[in-house]
């Protein structure tokens, strides 16, 4: 028995009909993803954006932070430095101001207070300082004085040793080598009240420490010397000391050996001579601490 199978045209075109005309082979139609405009993601993009500016703002917040603690312990460090340095530091000395119990002495001298022969810490000035920071606890006696020194070198020096130590009170003990010398006493006198005068326009008191030159030179010279002293300390209102060799310079064993300069068993007495003039000059510019 045969069984006779219809045309290949014929049975293709039963199929066309059966698919509608259609293929055999099933279409593939492209997926489109719609974005969904639902509550719901809208929800989640609002919720994401808040996170990240809450994040943003948490970070600036804590770099603000950061940079106002690093501000306040500076300004705690800077404090405490500057409290450090108060406690330190001692408070510079003012010319003439009343009330300092610290007051600067500059004396400005020749080799009688520049303890000639022996050490610095052993003349005079040292021991006066000692006994005057009784007083005045933190007293300074500059000592600028140089062996050999005349009226016309301290007038020189003077200036500059104003400016740089800004003393309460100038000592001037010079004129005795200039006596030596024979140098013409209307000179030293010159010296003697420029000398007085800068002082006073530095805002310092001043005390005139008198020579005295043997009696060799002649009564006129003699006199017009002594006589120096006293007009300069008139005309600029200085005070004028004693002789500060009055006590020992007729006692040999008191003077080294060229007669001239005295020992150091000497240094106290010329303390004792002077002492209280330099208190009573000290007394018109500041007040004992």
């Amino acid at each position: 028995m045969m069984i006779t199978l219809p045309r290949s045209g014929r049975l293709q075109g039963r199929l066309r009909d059966a698919t509608g005309g259609g293929s055999l082979h099933a279409r593939r139609e492209p997926v489109q993803i719609r974005s969904s405009t639902g509550p719901i993601s809208t929800a989640i993009r609002v919720w994401r954006s808040i996170s990240v500016f809450a994040v943003a703002a948490r970070a600036l917040l804590f770099a603000n932070f950061c940079l106002l603690s690093l501000a306040c312990l500076m300004a705690l460090l800077a404090t405490a430095e500057v409290r450090a340095a108060d406690a330190h530091a001692e408070p510079a000395p003012v010319a003439g101001e009343p009330g300092t119990a610290s007051p600067t002495v500059l004396v400005l001298g020749d080799s009688i207070s520049a303890a000639y022969g022996m050490a610095l810490e052993r003349g005079w000035v040292a021991l006066a300082e000692q006994r005057l920071r009784r007083q005045w606890p933190g007293l300074a006696m500059v000592n600028a004085s140089i062996s050999g020194d005349t009226s016309a070198g301290g007038l020189r020096r003077l200036p500059r040793l104003l400016k740089e130590h800004a003393p309460q009170l100038v000592i001037i003990e010079l004129g005795g080598n200039d006596g030596l010398r024979g140098y013409p006493t209307p000179k030293l006198e010159q010296n003697l009240t420029q000398m007085a005068q800068l002082a006073k326009d530095a805002g310092a008191a001043a005390l005139l420490l008198p020579m005295e030159i043997p009696p060799n030179y002649g009564p006129r010279y003699t006199d017009a010397f002594r006589q120096s002293f006293r007009t300069a300390s008139k005309s600029t209102g200085a005070i004028l000391g004693p002789f500060i060799l009055e006590r020992v310079a007729t006692d040999r064993g008191l003077m080294q050996s060229d007669g001239i300069h005295p020992t150091e068993a000497a240094q106290p007495l010329l303390v004792d001579t002077v002492e209280q003039a330099i208190v009573d000059a000290l007394s018109t510019a500041v007040e004992p601490g």
